[in-house]
């Protein structure tokens, strides 16, 4: 078993990581952090917890430490779900400290020495582990990318074979990506908030990092341009986005590449079945009926029209956020890394 870790462990995506570790079959979650107010306590005292499930019994008594490197002394991989203006010196420290990073921060998405990863699109980008371990440092940091972002390159994962120059896309993102606090009601409730602050300019930054290759000393962008409009709606969980590419191909070739894509990796406890689903139905993807497919790690992909016009939708919190970065840490596990 790998000792882990999870930074920010009380907040939203904190909490998911907590749900996703506290059985699985490679990790063993032995350190929780927070803020100062909340070290010192156990976790069920210092957690307000609001997932659907209830808090793992035995990760309820783990006493809640400080954020920083002295309190993950015997830990072989921290996830991080700290803010990103606390995490890029706290992730780079650990690194130092000889500690695998799993980071849903966006602090060091763009840094051009550490991997961008979404392993079912672009899991060779996991060789960049190597540049950041030429000074004899085992410590490492890998990044996934922002949640609207993994939806679109998931969903473009089984059309990427076709010729295209221009990616469009309009978001309408949960409330739950923002956090638990977030969104006021009187915001959100009976409205569409036609702004998310540095969320368009992550999608059409990290896409081309995602998509690009890797030539064993940096990454080429991908040769397209991605133009994107974000919304927030009042759904709880599950982003949904209309997306345009401007691939000639017809239609029915690029529905039969949705549905033959066969995905590059297998056997992590965290990849879906299905990590992209195609859907017939005039009226789907929806949030609240499709969003929890997979154990919600699933894409679900529908309404293909010509143009080429699709619907995308996943679980922002899974998905898009703790989940990616466990199976991130799954795939380093299964090839060596650690």
């Amino acid at each position: 078993m790998v000792s882990v870790g999870v930074l920010g462990a009380t907040g939203a995506v904190g909490q998911r990581f907590v749900q996703l570790l506290a059985d699985h079959p490679y990790f063993d979650l032995t350190v929780l952090t927070a803020s100062g107010r909340s070290a010192g306590k156990k976790y069920r005292d210092a957690v307000n917890w609001r997932l659907d499930l209830p808090l793992p019994e035995p990760i309820g008594d783990i006493i809640v430490s400080e954020t920083n490197t002295k309190s993950l002394k015997n830990v072989d991989i921290v996830f991080s779900a700290l803010p990103a203006d606390l995490a890029h010196s706290i992730e780079t420290d650990c690194a130092k400290a000889g500690i695998g990073v799993c980071s849903n921060a966006s602090s060091h998405r763009m840094d051009p020495d550490v991997p961008l990863v979404i392993p079912e699109v672009n899991g060779d980008h996991l060789r960049m582990i190597e540049l950041q371990r030429d000074g004899g440092n085992d410590g490492f940091i890998v990044t996934n990318p922002n949640c609207s972002t993994i939806m679109l390159a998931v969903s473009l994962a089984p059309i990427r074979k076709f010729h295209f120059t221009d990616i469009r896309v309009a978001t309408m993102q949960a409330i739950s990506g923002a956090g638990f606090e977030g969104i006021p009601a009187m915001s959100i409730f009976d409205n569409v908030v036609p702004f998310i602050g540095g969320e368009e300019e992550k999608m059409e930054r990290e896409t081309l990092k995602i998509m690009g290759k890797f030539d064993g000393s940096e990454i080429i962008n991908a040769p397209f341009t991605v133009s994107a409009s974000c919304n927030r709606v009042p759904v709880i969980d599950g982003h949904t986005m209309s997306v345009w590419v401007d691939i000639k191909e017809p239609v029915e070739t690029v529905a039969k590449a949705f549905q033959s894509w066969k995905c590059p990796i297998s056997d992590l406890p965290t990849l879906p079945e299905k990590p992209i689903e195609f859907m017939t139905q005039q009226d789907r993807p929806q949030p609240r009926l499709d969003r929890m497919k997979g154990k919600g790690m699933t894409v679900s992909v529908g309404r293909l029209r010509p143009g080429i016009r699709y619907i995308a939708m996943g679980h922002n919190t899974l998905r898009g956020a703790a989940g990616a970065s466990v199976l991130n840490a799954e795939l380093i596990c299964d090839r060596g890394y650690i």
